[in-house]
């Protein structure tokens, strides 16, 4: 049986969800200027399994990345969109917003897409479950190219550790002067024919930033050959006309894919408390 129809349980709590954000939507800032985060959290991850609530630092990682979004003061509401019984569970311990979605939306983008169905917003951030470094820096980055209102879909780009160059999981990008993608790679972009010893290379993280007209016509866009080669949702954007702005920022993050990915996020959260405890001389 699909998640999402788990028994009348589910079903009413799913009902609960959608209310209260159906109530938060229209009580607070009128929804054309409310700025909403939606971490999209499949559990069926298949070379990490369950990974949004494998623990870090002794805390499920979902919950890292829920609390980090809170903390960011540009964000009207953050809301979990899953297509787990078992993360609904996890949320609602917690007291985190969030709802259910069908199983079958094929990327995070398409779950946001539903979730804008009823959830109104002027701008949605979609935020990555298996991002446990993130920081409010990395939300405030990608909202502000909107500031121009040409802009309608922004994302993120750090500089690129050496060992990450070469790395497919590692996405490049490569962009105009006035910082749109000129296009994502999983390849070495751009290549340096004459081994001049280029060092600027720019990796993408995956976190993004849509008008909510942006989001709404992403379903309805073509199918993208290059996104299907490279196995990038973003191509369809660009492959589409669609520009994507990217902010630089120098906060890098550990996307978590794999059980060394959990490792590395556990012990730069660790590093990270053990900072925090540790009183200045």
């Amino acid at each position: 049986m699909a998640p999402h129809s788990r028994g009348p349980f589910f079903g009413l709590l799913r009902l609960a969800y959608k209310i209260d954000w159906v109530l938060m939507s229209t009580d607070s800032a009128p929804s054309s200027q409310r700025v909403i985060a939606v971490i999209p959290a499949r559990l069926a991850s298949s070379r990490l399994p369950r990974k949004v609530l494998r623990e870090i630092a002794g805390e499920p990682m979902l919950a890292w990345v829920y609390r980090a979004a809170q903390q960011c003061p540009l964000l009207d509401d953050v809301l979990i969109a899953t297509d787990s019984a078992d993360v609904m569970e996890f949320a609602q311990s917690r007291g985190f917003a969030a709802m259910l979605t069908p199983v079958d939306c094929a990327s995070g983008t398409d779950r946001l897409h539903v979730v804008a169905q009823s959830v109104f917003a002027g701008i949605y951030v979609n935020i990555q479950g298996d991002e446990p470094l993130l920081r409010p820096e990395h939300i405030e980055a990608l909202l502000a190219p909107f500031s121009r209102a040409e802009v309608g879909v922004t994302t993120l780009s750090t500089p690129c550790a050496a060992v990450d160059v070469d790395n497919p999981n590692a996405v490049k990008v490569v962009t105009a002067r006035d910082g749109r993608a000129l296009y994502f790679s999983r390849a070495t972009i751009p290549h340096d024919r004459d081994r001049s010893g280029f060092a600027g290379y720019r990796k993408h993280l995956g976190l993004y930033a849509y008008r909510r007209e942006m989001l709404l016509r992403f379903p309805d866009l073509a199918a993208s050959r290059l996104e299907e080669i490279e196995k990038l949702e973003q191509l369809r954007f660009l492959e589409n006309g669609i520009d994507i702005y990217v902010s630089p920022t120098n906060f890098e993050t550990i996307g978590v894919d794999t059980e060394d990915d959990l490792r590395r996020a556990n012990e730069a959260i660790l590093r990270t408390l053990h900072a925090k405890d540790t009183p200045e001389r």
